[in-house]
């Protein structure tokens, strides 16, 4: 039987580090903030805002809303977009996309400030994890990955990895992530011959490509730790799967993360600890 790499132990690390590390700044007088920008009022983009706001708020980041009409026009967001940009008092900034038609979601991608990105959308923000570099932060779910592995004593150094997906939001960016921690990385696509006989080589196996349980067992060898990124939904099972076939391939593997439970828990966890890093930066 493979260990079982639950986001709660983590998530619960996670929340005491930041609890402290805001009581810190509290002391110097900042309280970091975060502000959510929202056009209309989707279901997705409404859950994720209640769990995103419930965490920020329980280890004492104050949260402001920005809640624009679904109709808005192109003029009146920017100037909207603008004023958050511009409040020295917002530290982090999470626009939640896609945007409406008709607004232009590459514009307001660039419209963001770095300092502000915390959810690691911006070029800026991908050039500094590209670069290692402290310019913006990585996109939140690439970083709940490794922050899984960390805690479970998982040392990328030396070990081969492999990532299926090159999304700029998860496979690029975890990617990069492991290479900066000496990982030997190789990344699996779409155009990728023959999957299987390289993940079966790889020490860390990252399943980022948005398809339910497409890895299978033959991807996988018993020295490996398994690490399902993807979020499915499953006809069978009425409810959330990963891109791992879990039941088929935790067996076979050293140890593996579960969907749900996994790295979606750590996500808006990550997201707070940009924040409070983007207002620790101010000083």
């Amino acid at each position: 039987m493979a260990e079982v790499l639950k986001g709660k132990p983590v998530v619960d690390a996670m929340v005491a580090r930041m609890q402290g590390e805001t009581a810190k700044l509290a002391e110097r007088g900042i309280i970091p903030t975060l502000c959510i920008v929202r056009v209309g009022e989707r279901p997705d983009d409404l859950s994720y805002e209640r769990g995103a706001v419930k965490r920020c708020e329980s280890v004492g980041i104050r949260v402001q809303k920005v809640v624009l009409p679904a109709d808005i026009d192109q003029a009146s967001f920017d100037k909207a977009f603008a004023a958050v940009n511009a409040d020295p008092s917002v530290h982090g900034i999470l626009l939640f996309r896609p945007l409406p038609k008709q607004l232009d979601n590459e514009r307001a991608r660039r419209m963001l400030r770095p300092e502000k990105d915390i959810d690691g959308c911006t070029d800026a923000s991908l050039a500094g994890v590209f670069t290692n570099t402290k310019v913006g932060f990585p996109p939140c779910t690439a970083q709940a990955a490794m922050e899984l592995l960390h805690h479970y004593g998982v040392d990328p150094k030396g070990k081969k990895a492999a990532v299926i997906g090159r999304s700029l939001v998860i496979g690029r960016p975890v990617a990069m992530l492991l290479m900066h921690e000496n990982a030997t990385v190789v990344n699996c696509h779409t155009r990728t011959v023959d999957v299987p006989s390289i993940t079966r080589q790889a020490d860390i196996l990252i399943a980022a490509a948005g398809q339910l349980h497409s890895v299978k067992p033959d991807f996988t060898n018993p020295d490996q730790v398994v690490v399902d990124v993807g979020i499915n939904w499953d006809e069978a099972k009425g409810g959330i799967s990963g891109d791992v076939d879990f039941d088929a391939v935790e067996p076979l593997v050293r140890a593996i993360s579960p969907v749900p439970g996994g790295v979606g828990s750590v996500t808006t966890c990550v997201l707070a600890s940009h924040v409070i890093e983007a207002a620790a930066r101010t000083l």
